[in-house]
């Protein structure tokens, strides 16, 4: 039984999924949509709000907390500027998960990973 296992492997090792995701939190962040599959969104997307609710807080340790993790110094400057004043108001879910068709290549479900417009 799977108890106290609340994430998945994604057959990667650990530094390898670390760096997954610090790549999609990027990516999100600065495109503010992407593209995967509806399990690795559905993984992605706590990380990505919790990013979200430090862009909230103008502080000098929320940013550096960003710095630790996101890759792009712009993407950061993104998140204090643009982002997070945009959900100050807004007392969470600033993501959603639309699913969309299967990957043709290994007929995985693929989903759009998209922040929240207001």
């Amino acid at each position: 039984m799977r108890h106290s296992k609340a994430f998945r492997k994604f057959s990667r090792s650990s530094s390898h999924r670390r760096a997954l995701f610090r790549n999609m939190v990027t990516s999100l962040l600065r495109e503010e949509r992407i593209e995967t599959t509806v399990e690795k969104a559905k993984d992605l997307r706590p990380i990505v709000e919790k990013f979200i609710s430090l862009g909230r807080v103008e502080s000098l340790h929320a940013r550096r907390q960003a710095y630790g993790y996101i890759l792009d110094k712009a993407v950061v400057h993104k998140l204090f500027t643009e982002i997070g004043p945009r959900y100050r108001t807004r007392p969470g879910g600033y993501t959603r998960i639309v699913k969309g068709g299967v990957r043709h290549g290994d007929s995985a479900d693929m989903a759009m990973i998209e922040l929240v417009g207001e």
